[in-house]
């Protein structure tokens, strides 16, 4: 594990009384890649919405409003959408942005390279009208295609081209891996990976900067304890997340204080339902359990999300039965309860499948991407060991994670889930749909979970404007998942962030973190 020497982050980050408007945050994760259409994850596209931005973006409440674009209309019966692009606009270069570079980071963000080419599954084409309007054409009416792209960033093209980067390259990177080249508030100074990142503010931003800081400074540090201790000294002005057990101590201490929120993401247990034998663990080689429901209903009963959040959490996260918590469109009130927490029954049913005797398996989990990653998958390994299944946990680093589920090395897994459009239609497409790379459907389906009448009734839910009829649609997709038990839902995580007293900023439930909200007083 990476620790970090407190003197070095204190020759960069604020102290009381000295420039004011410094600002040093601290998080567990560093980006991975500074190129927005590499990794389709929180922690990147959260960092690059301080630095690129889209045609949309989400304000302070959530709601869609004008960026890149300043006004969106649909076409035709249902065609597609046109975008009245902002003129005056330039990238950090000094380029101006124009339609071209519309079509460039469709293409480009599209592409089989990309992390984000899912987003653009209902999308059949892009035209360019003029040099400031542009028509996105979607296969069938999509009433939710603006919110679906708040973070679908604009890259200028004459700079990815003359830099050989006009494809992501998430495996070996590129040019773009290390610089940005955005139209948004701040603009990379430095990057030092798995070391630190310096924005400042881009003096040619086309909107009005509500933050008074001149320099901002992100450190990864992976050490929850090191991270509370560098808050609790001044060497930090923000750190994100708190540890639970250690926000008290964060709000009763002067000069620092805990913002609390509850965030949109589910975090939740994936399983190998496409796998033919067990990749890991004393029965690796063995006939996959996993392909069986009730193996997987099993595991359901077997989790005590209630003591899970008492224990670990410390009552800061709110129980769910679904891949969205109640707070999103589309969520099923008929469907809102959850698997009882049941070990008879879950025993029952293993036996009912042909493992009375349990069965050994590998359960992979990230160490610093969500809120005590690791410790809750410790305690679903002492649980499932209650009803007879001997997981073997395997936690890494997220930036090794998620190549291990892309490359199919796992049984069972660990995921959170933000949808990016506060819309169940979100996890639907992206982790319940069978995954199809020609239709860009199911992405981040790691384990091929795959249902005829889920992928009939995708498109309908995309395409239906009739409230009361789409949400029968959502009701019924959510009781296949559930009985089909495609995933183990257990809590929507909290949000815990520390600041110094003196720090003014906005906490948004999709835990992005907005550089131009803060304010250093």
């Amino acid at each position: 594990m990476r620790t970090i020497a407190l003197a070095g982050l204190a020759t960069v980050a604020l102290t009381a009384g000295a420039q004011a408007e410094r600002f040093q945050w601290a998080g567990t994760t560093d980006p991975q890649t500074l190129d927005p259409h590499a990794v389709n994850s929180g922690a990147v596209l959260g960092f690059l919405n301080n630095v690129y931005e889209g045609l949309v973006r989400r304000g302070k409440d959530m709601a869609i409003e004008p960026a890149l674009a300043t006004a969106w209309e649909p076409i035709g019966n249902g065609e597609g959408w046109r975008f009245t692009l902002r003129e005056g606009v330039t990238f950090h270069d000094g380029s101006a942005f124009t339609a071209e570079d519309v079509l460039f980071s469709y293409q480009r963000a599209s592409s089989e390279e990309a992390d984000t080419g899912s987003w653009f599954a209902p999308v059949s084409d892009l035209r360019v009208v003029d040099d400031y309007t542009v028509e996105i054409l979607t296969n069938a009416p999509n009433p939710i295609f603006p919110d679906s792209i708040a973070n679908w960033m604009m890259m200028d093209s004459g700079w990815a081209e003359s830099n050989d980067a006009a494809r992501p390259d998430k495996e070996n990177g590129n040019f773009a891996t290390l610089n940005a080249n955005g139209t948004g508030a701040f603009r990379v100074s430095e990057r030092q990976p798995g070391l630190s990142t310096t924005l400042v503010p881009f003096d040619g931003w086309w909107d009005e900067m509500e933050s008074n800081i001149t320099e901002a400074v992100f450190t990864p540090i992976d050490n929850s304890a090191t991270a509370v201790a560098a808050l609790l000294s001044g060497d930090v002005d923000m750190i994100n997340p708190v540890p639970v057990q250690d926000a008290a101590r964060i709000d009763e201490r002067d000069g620092t204080k805990v913002i609390r929120g509850i965030e949109a993401r589910v975090i939740m247990l994936g399983f190998a339902h496409d796998h033919d034998v067990l990749k890991y663990g004393a029965n690796a080689g063995d006939p996959n359990p996993f392909a069986d429901a009730r193996v997987r209903q099993a595991i359901n009963h077997a989790i005590n999300v209630d003591a899970i959040r008492q224990t670990i959490m410390r009552n800061s996260a709110e129980p769910v039965s679904q891949l969205v918590s109640p707070a999103m469109r589309g969520y099923s009130e008929a469907r809102a309860a959850r698997y009882a927490y049941d070990p008879e029954g879950a025993r029952a049913l293993l036996a009912e499948a042909g493992y009375e005797n349990g069965f050994s398996f590998g359960l992979k989990c990230p160490n610093d991407r969500y809120l005590n990653d690791e410790s809750v998958c410790q305690a679903v390994v002492s649980m499932l060991a209650q009803v007879g299944l001997e997981a073997q946990l395997d936690a890494m680093p997220v930036a090794g994670y998620w190549p291990e589920l892309r490359a199919d090395n796992f049984d069972m897994y660990l995921l959170g889930w933000s949808p990016g459009t506060f819309d169940h239609e979100h996890p639907i497409r992206f982790l319940v749909t069978t995954p199809n790379a020609e239709k860009r459907l199911g992405s981040w389906n790691f384990g091929g979970f795959s249902n005829a009448r889920v992928d009939e009734l995708l498109p309908m839910v995309q395409s239906e404007i009739d409230e009361a009829k789409r949400q029968d649609m959502m009701d019924e997709i959510v009781a296949i998942y559930q009985d089909e038990a495609a995933y183990v839902p257990m809590y929507v995580q909290p949000l815990l962030w520390g600041t110094q007293e003196n720090i003014a900023l906005t906490q948004r439930p999709d835990n992005f973190f907005i550089l131009r909200w803060v304010t250093v007083n």
